[in-house]
């Protein structure tokens, strides 16, 4: 890959083929000529230096050519748009701009349940594969077994995630009916365009990255499904992941996005269903919190948000529970994915004049009249790798 002028010297990125949010910068950095070689945290020097500067074990972590370390994607996205502007990753015109940090929003945060409960609920279907890719994260060297047996250790662990994100025996066929349609959308989209907003990829594409890659894309039974169902989103994650933009499917599409500010009209699926299911998930996750910070009115700037008081990467305010889809959801309440909504949702609400009018009919026709009136009763900042009162 080529470096930029604007940017000298290698990056690393801490990362593991099967991280959720290891294939989403991955992604970024290969679509935006940077620079990057990839290492996994069994090497030592993630062990002694990476993890203590973050005060988390969590990957993927950017170290910079000169040292800085950034654990976030979102931030680490920041760091090289304010360096790198161009190659053009977020769109210049107001609508385009708004909608795509929502979907990139979404797919970072609203798509973890089938991302997770095709890894784990169908673990004993693809038990030697995610042995050996978790391995990866725990083991280095020849030694086959040692590598297989330290994966086994680690699966064990996180296996037991899935009632956290709501995905349990209740809510498991609403959870798939949910992802198979937004797998049809977005297949019947891919057929006219090769990214999410026309003819170049852009934030929305990386944030739906995280999920339908490392997890849904490479697991044995979920890329099954994907290649089945919808083979032009796994022809999209293969496409993603070149570092080249224009792709032979589309000779005539120009490396753009679509011109006068416009929306594919095979976009809008997606953004109702973005609405619909992730929008249940939102409202109930604002109440949670505008609730937690009313009973909690003295809290300073820099609080902690995290129930239980530990700094941790998705902390929780609790369980809630919400209806969906004519099911009821009991989860752990996510601020982390109201902090990527609001921080998205500001794009929409600084529009003004035309751009307005047009966002706003947007919004009314793809159902997110009630998801784009969510406010926050205080903000929401990371600071030190931690989600944090403003």
């Amino acid at each position: 890959m080529t470096g930029s002028p604007q940017i000298s010297g290698v990056y690393t990125l801490w990362g593991l083929p099967h991280s959720y949010y290891t294939g989403k910068i991955r992604s970024y950095m290969i679509k935006k000529g940077v620079a990057f070689r990839e290492l996994h945290p069994p090497h030592p020097h993630f062990q002694t230096r990476v993890a203590p500067a973050v005060g988390l074990f969590v990957v993927p972590i950017l170290e910079t050519p000169d040292g800085q370390v950034i654990q976030d994607t979102s931030d680490m996205i920041d760091h090289f748009e304010a360096r790198l502007p161009k190659p053009l990753m977020i769109p210049e015109t107001p609508v385009q701009r708004a909608v795509a940090w929502l979907l990139g929003a979404y797919g970072s945060e609203a798509l973890l349940p089938p991302g997770m409960h095709y890894r784990w609920s169908y673990r004993a279907q693809q038990e030697n594969f995610l042995r050996a890719e978790f391995g990866r994260a725990a083991h280095t060297g020849p030694d086959r077994q040692a590598r297989l047996a330290a994966g086994e250790r680690l699966m064990d662990y996180f296996n037991g995630f899935l009632p956290v994100l709501g995905v349990t025996p209740e809510t498991i066929p609403t959870v798939e009916a949910a992802y198979l349609e937004l797998l049809d959308a977005l297949d019947i989209h891919f057929q006219h365009h090769p990214y999410l907003l026309g003819g170049r990829p852009s934030i929305a594409d990386f944030g739906f990255m995280a999920p339908l890659f490392a997890h849904l894309a490479r697991d044995p039974v979920p890329a099954t499904l994907m290649k089945n169902v919808a083979p032009n989103v796994y022809r999209w994650t293969e496409r993603m992941n070149a570092a080249s933009i224009a792709d032979g499917e589309f000779p005539d599409c120009p490396e753009s996005y679509p011109a006068g500010d416009d929306i594919p009209p095979t976009l809008e699926p997606v953004l109702k269903l973005m609405f619909q299911d992730w929008g249940a998930q939102l409202l109930a996750d604002a109440a949670f919190y505008n609730a937690w910070v009313e009973e909690n009115p003295g809290l300073p700037a820099g609080h902690l948000v995290s129930a239980s008081g530990e700094r941790q990467v998705h902390a929780t305010l609790g369980f809630l529970d919400y209806q969906w889809r004519g099911c009821t959801v009991h989860r752990a309440s996510a601020p982390h994915g109201l902090w990527h909504f609001d921080r998205a949702a500001a794009s929409g609400r600084a529009l003004g004049g035309e751009a307005r009018a047009r966002f706003t009919a947007l919004v009314q026709r793809t159902g997110g009249d009630k998801v784009m009136a969510i406010r926050l009763a205080r903000p929401l900042k990371r600071e030190k790798y931690v989600l944090v009162l403003g």
